[in-house]
């Protein structure tokens, strides 16, 4: 059997056999032009969801959709929507409308729902983030179907743009909410749903095809079926946000990595075909799937994506070396600069000499300690309490794939 055979069974087979499973269906599914709810794009996709239900699998809904509904029946304009203010009262007024559409259509199906509203807070918080993974994991025992939604209206790391430089967000969208609720949850599998067939490349028949005004005409571009690795040319390919949503092909490339570094497959497929879930996890090769790559566990997951990062730490190559090739920790004497404060169980970024974070971990001191440290190498022979401390210890570090 070829490889592409033999990954394209593995991908059919992991799908069958997913138990649980995440799909999210971003705004340009759930609503239509003037912000009314897409009951016509929407109800198959309840339809498919209840009926994985029935069949024995656990499923979730991430669903974005209420600044648009909200939009739509205050009857503003989009462009209103530039201002942060009126985007966190349309997420207000719109996440009741949102979850008056779902009930209808899930009772209709004698499938029961819960409402699932978060902030950042629940997931870089480690207790607070334990304690979403035990509410959910109740509600699937309760064979509910949760349906997870930023709570925009008081959370706006979603909602506005972070300034160059400033911490990194546990997520700014809906696709990488979605990613994270798997990851929390150990789901086998991650749909979103959006408006196009999948991860789209340059078709090589049809790369020269353009248009009076150099464009590439319709029909020039094709879908990749099968991925393994998220590569830099593959992040190229990635575009920014569309009109209606505030994610993109970008940020679901970087929820599918999520979801790959997870140990569960993800899958980009277009929510406007009525039968897509049936199809996908009837084993149908739909859209662009990503295979599962090593497990990773735990708190390490959590330190990797979840976690609030909140300051920045630059080694020295010894360091460096010491930590990708030595398993090592990182001691305070390895440092050499602190950027932005922070303070003891913080996670921060760990970068090399040229900037470049190759790994993340839980500090075990603040900010001011590690620079005291920082640079200054400890003499051999010296006493324990002279040494320098460990900021971040080995079981706490977390390597981040650089390619």
């Amino acid at each position: 059997m070829q490889l592409h055979d033999k990954s394209a069974g593995e991908r059919s087979n992991l799908l069958r056999k997913a138990r649980r499973i995440v799909v999210k269906l971003g705004t340009s599914t759930v609503t239509g032009s003037e912000g009314e709810f897409s009951r016509e794009r929407v109800e198959p996709v309840v339809a498919s969801l209840s009926a994985l239900r029935k069949a024995g699998r656990q499923v979730v809904l991430v669903s974005s959709g209420a600044v648009g509904l909200g939009r739509g029946w205050l009857g503003l304009h989009r462009s209103r929507l530039d201002d942060l203010v009126t985007k966190q009262a349309c997420a207000a007024v719109g996440q009741s409308l949102l979850m008056d559409a779902y009930k209808d259509l899930f009772s209709a199906r004698d499938t029961k729902i819960a409402q699932v509203l978060l902030t950042e807070e629940d997931f870089t918080n480690w207790r607070r983030y334990s304690n979403l993974r035990q509410a959910m994991e109740k509600l699937l025992g309760f064979d509910v179907v949760p349906v997870v939604n930023e709570n925009d209206t008081v959370s706006t790391a979603e909602l506005e743009s972070l300034a160059p430089g400033s911490r990194t967000p546990a997520f700014s969208d809906n696709d990488r909410l979605a990613a994270l609720v798997m990851s929390g949850l150990e789901a086998d599998a991650l749909v979103l749903l959006t408006n196009v067939d999948g991860l789209l490349r340059q078709s090589e028949q049809a790369s020269e095809k353009t248009d009076g005004n150099g464009h590439h005409i319709a029909g020039s571009a094709e879908v990749i079926p099968l991925v393994d690795r998220i590569t830099p040319e593959l992040k190229s390919l990635g575009s920014g946000p569309s009109a209606t949503g505030r994610g993109g092909m970008r940020t679901k490339l970087e929820a599918a990595e999520i979801a790959m570094n997870c140990g569960g497959i993800a899958v980009i497929a277009n929510g406007n075909d009525p039968r897509v879930l049936d199809r996908i996890f009837a084993g149908e090769a739909l859209g662009t799937a990503f295979m599962p790559a090593q497990r990773m566990r735990g708190k390490r997951r959590w330190i990797a994506y979840a976690a609030d990062v909140r300051g920045k730490v630059m080694v020295d190559a010894g360091a460096h070396r010491a930590i990708t090739k030595g398993k090592a920790s990182l001691l305070a004497s390895g440092i050499v600069r602190v950027e932005n404060h922070f303070a003891p169980m913080d996670v921060v970024s760990i970068v090399d000499s040229e900037g470049r974070e190759f790994a993340r971990g839980i500090a075990n001191c603040a900010s001011q300690e590690a620079e005291k440290f920082s640079g200054k190498k400890v003499l051999r022979g010296a006493k324990p309490a002279a040494s320098a401390p460990v900021l971040v210890t080995r079981d706490n570090i977390v390597l981040l794939q650089t390619s």
